[in-house]
């Protein structure tokens, strides 16, 4: 197992928090304060400041690094310890499918989001998808101690908390070429997107 995970981080690891920076850098709105939820250890978020230094960025964790590449605040992983609309843009990355209801962060993100949503995460589609989806999972992040629901959603249960929710895809990318070939084959085509929505706006009190 140690082989392997060494094997993960120098071919995959870097590999895809630089690929991931790069995607988000162009969905990510201009000029924005962002909220990086389950941000760990800050290496995308900190390789997205490089490339957008326009972006102010925070995170929250459950359980706050020793070392952290941004300023990062502990949470309890359901309730959001900031005010209505306090940050221009929330951002999950690979986080959503770790929590047994991907709605109740949804709906904080809403709350504490006064323009938009950044999402990347993963969809239940196409053969053995689900197989393929717990292996990587496994293989990045049981060693970490990372809760493992694997609760992934198909494309129709994102779409109903879309709805629900109130959110409005504004941009989309579904080809993400997170990993070497032939792994992009096995791990990469159709499992994986990152997308922008709008959030309703709260009314006005005046």
């Amino acid at each position: 197992m140690k082989a392997l995970d060494s094997l993960h981080d120098h071919l995959v690891l870097h590999r895809r928090a630089h690929r991931l920076a790069e995607i988000l850098s162009d969905v990510v709105p201009l000029n924005s304060t962002v909220l990086d939820v389950g941000s760990g250890d800050g290496e995308v978020a900190s390789l997205l400041v490089a490339r957008r230094p326009d972006l102010i960025v925070r995170g929250v964790d459950l359980e706050v690094r020793p070392k952290t590449r941004i300023p990062v605040t502990k949470f309890d992983g359901q309730n959001l310890p900031y005010p209505d609309a306090s940050f221009d843009t929330v951002l999950f990355v690979d986080v959503l499918h770790h929590t047994t209801d991907p709605r109740i962060l949804l709906r904080e993100a809403v709350r504490v989001a006064s323009k938009s949503v950044v999402l990347k995460d993963h969809i239940l589609q196409g053969w053995c998808a689900g197989t393929r989806l717990r292996f990587m999972d496994y293989v990045g992040n049981a060693r970490h101690g990372v809760a493992l629901p694997f609760n992934y959603w198909t494309s129709e249960q994102w779409q109903d908390a879309e709805q629900q929710l109130g959110l409005q895809k504004t941009a989309e990318h579904r080809s993400l070429h997170l990993y070497p070939w032939p792994a992009e084959y096995i791990f990469g085509a159709g499992l994986h997107f990152i997308a922008r929505y709008d959030v309703p706006q709260l009314p006005s009190n005046s």
